[in-house]
């Protein structure tokens, strides 16, 4: 169902349902009015009527019908009818037409039924004649006066509501006219054109979408951007290692001595190390960018010791010491798997960038709602001036000598961002610290 239809059908029926409520209390309040009004005539022409006979304008010399001017013969929609009683319970008069029984058998208003039709009688008793006198209409005839007032308010309302139908549905097409051309206007677009939709003299409500599509639009174009570039750079570092193995393969076949070969395959090693880590860290950004994970209780010294245990073969062919200072510290709830990443990739570039001989430590605190993970090389460090570059991915420092792809330490920056922690940076004055601040609670 459209937009357009299902804000019809709210307005039409609302107002339906105002136009009933409406015709409700009006037949009500008529209704009441019309027994005010009636109530207060019956009584007025009783004592009229009451009147005339003090002053001798009629007189009972034997029972007769008093005829009601106010309708001809014996019209059975006539509005008023009268008896005029004796005390002793004697008919004296009556009007044309009234009923031959008693038309109430207590004084003031009452309801009576009289063969089975419902009245409304008021009855006056003059002590001073010895009379009653009785004036009374049938309910029928009551009803029938709000009947017509209602079906004055009827036929207007099934020539009105079709025209407002028309009209509302009208109306709301010309105010729904911009999301038209909006829906237009993204139909008319390429699968592959994210640039912002043009500006337009939009209404109030239509401008946060047209904000929003252009926020989307926008941050596609990043994820593409960078997803292009991600594939490039990946192929081109993959690439490097490759044509190296393949070239130290053809010396290694034609080496001329043992030691000639020995070199070409200690080069093909290394390649392979270096091609295994960039698919594993490839790997890696793939989870950690599309993966969802849990949170797990983690006690923070067994991760420091797994971390230093699984760099152990890389440690020791740098000929570097990986020590681990644990403190007895609260369980964190983190998944469990990004900060394994993120702490084996730190281990790992904190040797690669250790001088032979040189110690990397890790260690774990707690500050408040934080527990914060550290890893400290003696290498040279991060120059101040690139550490708002060093997290981006495939990007290294000038003059790096070292064999990396440029995606360890973003690997952990997008880690530490999918667990809502933080990434900071300590003094490379003595080596260079990097801590990892995950929060206790996934909370």
């Amino acid at each position: 169902m459209s937009l357009r239809t299902r804000l019809s059908l709210i307005l039409i029926l609302s107002t339906g349902l105002i136009w009933v409520s409406a015709m409700v209390w009006i037949n009500s309040s008529t209704r009441a009015q019309v027994q005010t009004v009636l109530d207060a005539r019956l009584e007025e022409s009783a004592n009229m009527l009451g009147s005339l006979i003090r002053e001798g304008g009629v007189t009972f010399t034997e029972p007769f019908v008093l005829e009601d001017t106010s309708a001809g013969g014996d019209d059975p929609n006539r509005l008023l009818y009268c008896q005029v009683w004796s005390l002793r319970g004697e008919l004296v008069g009556a009007s044309a037409g009234a009923p031959n029984d008693k038309l109430a058998q207590t004084p003031g208003l009452v309801t009576s039924i009289i063969d089975g039709e419902p009245w409304r009688v008021f009855t006056a008793v003059n002590s001073e004649l010895g009379l009653r006198i009785m004036v009374g209409d049938r309910i029928t005839v009551r009803d029938s006066l709000v009947s017509d007032v209602m079906r004055g308010l009827v036929w207007p309302a099934l020539v009105v509501i079709p025209a407002l139908t028309l009209l509302i549905w009208v109306v709301l097409g010309r105010g729904l006219s911009p999301l038209a051309k909006l829906e237009s206007a993204l139909r008319a677009r390429g699968p592959d054109d994210l640039s912002p939709l043009p500006a337009a003299r939009d209404p109030r409500e239509i401008r946060p979408i047209r904000r929003a599509l252009n926020q989307m639009f926008e941050k596609l174009d990043h994820v593409r951007r960078t997803e292009r570039d991600f594939t490039a750079f990946a192929a081109h570092e993959l690439k490097t290692p490759l044509a190296g193995m393949r070239m130290q393969a053809q010396i290694a076949r034609r080496a001329p001595d043992e030691a000639s070969r020995n070199r070409a395959l200690e080069a093909i090693e290394t390649s392979v190390d270096r091609s295994d880590r960039m698919v594993r860290q490839l790997l890696d950004l793939t989870f950690i960018d599309y993966e969802a994970a849990d949170p797990d209780p983690l006690v923070p010294s067994a991760l420091l010791d797994e971390a230093a245990a699984n760099a152990d073969l890389q440690a020791q062919a740098a000929k570097v010491t990986v020590l681990t200072v644990t403190h007895s510290l609260p369980m964190v709830h983190i998944p469990k798997v990004l900060i394994q990443s993120a702490l084996r990739n730190l281990v790992e570039n904190a040797i690669q960038h250790s001088p032979g001989g040189g110690t990397v430590t890790l260690s774990a605190r707690h500050e408040g709602e934080w527990i914060v993970f550290s890893v400290r090389d003696e290498g040279l460090g991060i120059d101040p001036a690139h550490r708002d570059r060093v997290t981006e991915r495939f990007w290294r420092g000038p003059g790096t000598m070292s064999q990396g792809s440029g995606l360890g330490l973003s690997i952990v920056a997008a880690a530490v961002q999918r667990m809502s922690g933080r990434l900071t940076f300590g003094s490379s004055q003595e080596g260079q610290e990097v801590r990892i601040h995950v929060p206790l609670s996934p909370d």
